[in-house]
């Protein structure tokens, strides 16, 4: 079984893109390389600012979905402090 994680990169303009990855450094090389995602090409420097092992791919999605739509306040706690994600992760009881 891969260990998959979530991971929050921060953009030039200060907004957040949230991604999973089972590597995230070499997804973050992508990033940083214009490959990959759409949204982040012409948006760097990019800053990896968040990174947190979830467990299997299926909850790495749900908590991904459940991220993204968070307001970028609760993003931003997210990153310094955790705080929130343990309710997250608390969907694959659900």
């Amino acid at each position: 079984m891969q260990k998959w994680y979530l991971y929050i990169v921060r953009c030039r303009n200060g907004s957040l893109y949230t991604g999973i990855a089972t590597d995230v450094e070499r997804r973050f090389a992508e990033h940083q390389a214009n490959k990959g995602s759409k949204y982040l090409r012409g948006r760097g420097p990019l800053q990896l600012v968040f990174k947190k092992q979830i467990g299997e791919k299926e909850l790495a999605l749900k908590i991904e979905r459940l991220v993204k739509k968070l307001p970028k306040l609760k993003k931003e706690k997210l990153i310094k402090t955790d705080a929130g994600l343990e309710e997250l992760l608390s969907v694959k009881s659900a």
